[in-house]
């Protein structure tokens, strides 16, 4: 019992060091790179730019707030689904989902911190191919959560729950 919370309280520190380290290149953004106006860019490589943008919605800018009253909502539901994530953490004994929730689940804090303050979340990370954008501009926040989701869909898949396994040999064994 000891090491599953040894290893929950390893996905809280991983979600406190996404969580700041987001916080941090957000900063250094928008703070010493002066990148902090829509339509600021500064190219890094011929297909990556830092290109500062207001994502006023969700993934994929889904939902919008384009009010006070949405901004908030869209507050406290993602807050929701952050509390969510952290109870669901602490059920996890496995690292790998622990991993997973724990990149989530900074993600998730980084972006809501940005909407309590600014009213949208910062993005920009500009990866591109000449004009081709596989991603929407992004920011450390959107890449841990998309990663950590990935992660949870991978094992949920492809690893099977060795309980599930011995109740299917037990039904055939029984039949």
């Amino acid at each position: 019992m000891e090491g599953a919370w040894n290893r929950r309280l390893a996905g809280l520190v991983l979600a406190l060091i996404v969580f700041g380290l987001d916080q941090l290149v957000k900063w250094l953004v928008t703070g010493p790179l002066e990148i902090d106006s829509v339509g600021d860019v500064q190219q890094l490589l011929p297909f990556f730019d830092l290109r500062f943008t207001q994502n006023f919605g969700i993934s994929l800018g889904l939902f919008e707030a384009d009010s006070v009253e949405t901004r908030w909502i869209l507050v406290f539901g993602t807050a929701a689904i952050a509390v969510i994530v952290f109870l669901w953490m602490l059920r996890e004994r496995a690292m790998g989902d622990i991993f997973g929730l724990g990149l989530i689940l900074g993600g998730a804090l980084g972006n809501i911190l940005d909407r309590i303050l600014f009213g949208y979340v910062i993005d920009y990370a500009d990866l591109h191919f000449g004009t081709f954008r596989p991603f929407l501009i992004f920011n450390v926040a959107d890449a841990a959560i998309t990663i950590g989701v990935l992660i949870i869909l991978a094992r949920s898949f492809f690893l099977r729950d060795k309980s599930a396994d011995k109740d299917m040999q037990l039904a055939a064994k029984e039949s």
